[in-house]
């Protein structure tokens, strides 16, 4: 491969500014040796615009492409092995389209049901969707085509997206909303970053120093593009100066001007410009290393698939008396999603597929001769009595398009008032009805779940749903879903339901590191369905947990039976957690998972790693990772809340030592075996107190515990001295060091 440096070497100061922006809508310049990619919106699809209608909102056509499932339905695969084939599928077809790059994938975090792009995004943790963004890329870019991975970063929200602020503490930022884009740079190394449209704490992503070269480049190892969201640039000098590389789209050269005049005034240096272009024509090289040749794919065996991963992403919620999976019999469907699917979202993500299956017409493929009638459910009446006659009802429930998008928020998370009266009318009438659920983000379920006996949570489920959902409530998959998201029972439930949008052009994240089921089960709130919820039409049964501490972390071993009747797949989901821990930390968070596929009666032994970083928290005095000491609790089961094992395991801290100044409290030195016994010696002979623990009817050591010990010379009557004080707190950092 040719070194980018000799790419560019021979290009001049405008010709190496050009490189740093687009030619057109989707496509960088041909400088010189450097040729012109295309770069086109994923990530569960390729969206190839072709022609002068070229647009990054879904709003002309595009080429025909196989729609997988959005990432809200494909994270509840829980499967990396699965994303991977997806992300392979993908290279394939964006090379068959002469596509370079594909924009995606998309891992951040869904902090609030509200927010409108949470379709396009995997989780509310950032290991589930670090370990399935990773895996998206590997796949990608198994074929030669680039990864974007985006939007860096804390875009956690659609309104206002273009100014507001995402204020945020660097321990929340880095524990939460960074640490799936760690995971994803150092596990699977994307060709490129797309920057986000927000602030971060005041600073716009896209000229953000700290967060495009201190934190992606110098601490990660990032070694690939910075690629702008389109129109995400306000000060392109400003931009290169921070660290990013490409800015889309073209902005006909203007911006290209400005970065060779700011040059030219000593404003910019011109090795940040040459810096740019070198990567940019790595990453030409990169993605045109195979030639021009396209390449081809099946789009019979695409679908294939694609209809795999819809099968394996539906979350069966709930299932009284075992009403699925349903027999071939007469059934009543009813609701327009049955026959006009609603299977992705919408905005720049979408995708032209090559076929769509429709809910209706597989059901029946699957009923054999048994009538299936079809009620929209627009007039109650035809659907109950359509009800009644059945052997049981299937009733499609959901959001439109409309309801939720790209570029705007939702204002609350349920179902239109109309769907639930048709629910209620139905199960008045037949009491054995089906909800089939169709929705990008958080649906409120209290009242679906009080009146079905049986729900299945579709999410958004690509060209394929259809077939898979008939799949599913038929029996020929057997569901193993599993919810990337908590369900509340109500959006007041929710941890930024007071600090979000934005307002005045800041969010503040005040909820912290209490984001999804971290946030429910520190405050011990019931929810409607917990994180990592999923039924199956069998049963699992778990034993011998087994923990034991490695140099990287913990091995967690246990045995996993198929108690049921039916072959099934099982997701197996370790949480740990720190009782007692000296900074504030859920009562646990997922730290690993795994899945296993048994036939009935068959048992297997599964282990999970549990490293180390999984185990850490951001210590911003140290500003770095640090794993605490002392007894974690494992707890291994089926969800956040369905935990079937636990033992102890002691993990070996790696803290750092903080030395103690005049500015450490009482409490703080107190609690250090070293200090102790000399400041309470101290205060006994220098405190008008004393060290009882009592006076004038207060508890006196509580009371002082928050003072900084250098405060307390003043009480001492010149007993001690600030000088005195600082020798002696100097010996209790040399015992301690």
């Amino acid at each position: 491969m040719t070194d980018s440096a000799d790419l560019i070497a021979g290009l001049d100061l405008t010709e190496q500014a050009a490189l740093g922006s687009g030619a057109s809508f989707w496509t960088t310049k041909a400088i010189g040796p450097v040729p012109s990619i295309v770069l086109t919106d994923g990530p569960h699809g390729v969206r190839r615009q072709s022609g002068s209608a070229t647009d990054h909102l879904g709003l002309s056509g595009s080429e025909p492409a196989t729609c997988f499932p959005p990432a809200v339905g494909l994270s509840q695969t829980w499967d990396a092995e699965l994303v991977e084939r997806i992300g392979r599928a993908l290279g394939d077809e964006s090379r068959a389209l002469g596509v370079h790059v594909l924009l995606g994938p998309g891992i951040n975090i869904k902090r609030d049901p509200r927010c409108g792009r949470n379709f396009e995004y995997y989780s509310e943790d950032p290991l589930l969707s670090g370990v399935l963004g990773a895996a998206w890329v590997r796949g990608v870019q198994s074929r030669g085509v680039g990864a974007s991975l985006k939007h860096f970063a804390v875009n956690n929200a659609e309104h206002d997206r273009m100014r507001a602020s995402s204020d945020v503490d660097e321990r929340t930022l880095r524990e939460i909303y960074l640490r799936a884009f760690e995971h994803v740079i150092r596990d699977a190394a994307p060709w490129t970053v797309m920057c986000s449209y927000n602030r971060i704490n005041g600073v716009s992503a896209a000229e953000n120093t700290w967060l495009l070269t201190t934190v992606l480049r110098d601490e990660w190892g990032f070694d690939g593009v910075v690629v702008s969201d389109w129109g995400a640039v306000a000060d392109r000098v400003a931009a290169v100066s921070a660290g990013l590389d490409l800015e889309m789209p073209s902005t006909g050269g203007v911006s290209d001007g400005e970065v060779v005049k700011a040059v030219q005034d000593a404003k910019l240096g011109a090795d940040a410009v040459a810096r740019a272009a070198a990567r940019v024509a790595h990453l030409t090289e990169q993605v045109t290393r195979n030639g021009e040749t396209k390449a081809s794919f099946d789009v019979d065996e695409h679908h294939a698939l694609a209809r795999e991963a819809a099968g394996q992403a539906i979350v069966l919620l709930k299932n009284d008396d075992g009403l699925l999976p349903l027999a071939p019999a007469p059934l009543a469907v009813i609701g327009r999603f049955a026959q006009e699917p609603r299977y992705q979202g919408g905005g720049s993500s979408h995708v032209n597929p090559t076929r769509l299956d429709v809910p209706l017409d597989e059901i029946r493929g699957l009923a054999g001769d048994h009538p299936v009638s079809y009620c929209a459910g627009t007039d109650v009446a035809a659907a109950v009595t359509a009800a009644e006659a059945a052997d049981a009802a299937i009733v499609f429930l959901g959001l439109t398009a409309e309801e939720e998008s790209e570029g705007y928020d939702r204002e609350h998370i349920d179902l239109p008032a109309t769907q639930i009266d048709l629910l209620r009318a139905v199960v008045e009438a037949q009491p054995r009805t089906v909800v089939v659920l169709s929705h990008g983000g958080v649906i409120r379920l209290d009242a679906v779940a009080d009146l079905a006996p049986a729900i299945v949570d579709g999410a958004l489920l690509g060209q394929a749903g259809g077939g898979a959902l008939a799949d599913v409530l038929f029996g020929v998959v057997n569901p193993s879903g599993r919810l990337a998201e908590t369900v509340p029972l109500r959006l007041q439930d929710s941890p930024a339901y007071l600090n979000f949008p934005s307002e005045s052009g800041h969010t503040v994240y005040g909820e912290r590191m209490f984001v999804g089921y971290r946030w429910y089960d520190a405050r011990d709130l019931p929810v409607a369905f917990p994180f990592g919820h999923g039924l199956s039409y069998t049963t699992f049964g778990y034993s011998d947990l087994e923990l034991t501490p490695t140099t990287d972390g913990v091995s967690v071993r246990l045995t996993v039976t198929n108690t049921g009747s039916r072959a099934g797949r099982e997701v197996v989901q370790v949480y740990a957690g720190l009782p007692g821990s000296a900074v504030g930390r859920p009562p646990r968070w997922l730290a690993g998972f795994a899945s296993v596929t048994l036939d009935p009666g068959e048992q297997r032994s599964v282990e999970i790693a549990v490293g180390r970083a999984d185990l850490a928290h951001w210590s911003p005095d140290a500003g770095r990772w640090v794993v605490e000491a002392g007894d974690y609790v494992v707890s291994v089961g089926a969800s956040s809340r369905d935990l079937r094992l636990g033992a102890s395991v002691t993990v070996d801290g790696d803290e750092p030592i903080r030395p103690f100044t005049r500015e450490s409290t009482l409490g703080e030195l107190l609690a250090d075996p070293v200090a102790a016994q000399t400041i309470l010696t101290v205060l006994s002979s220098a405190s008008p107190f004393g060290t009882t623990d009592s006076a004038f009817g207060m508890n006196l050591m509580r009371m002082l515990e928050s003072v900084p010990i250098g405060r307390m010379t003043g009480f001492s009557a010149g007993k001690v001295t600030h000088e005195q004080l600082d020798e002696l707190l100097a010996s209790i950092n040399a015992q301690r060091s």
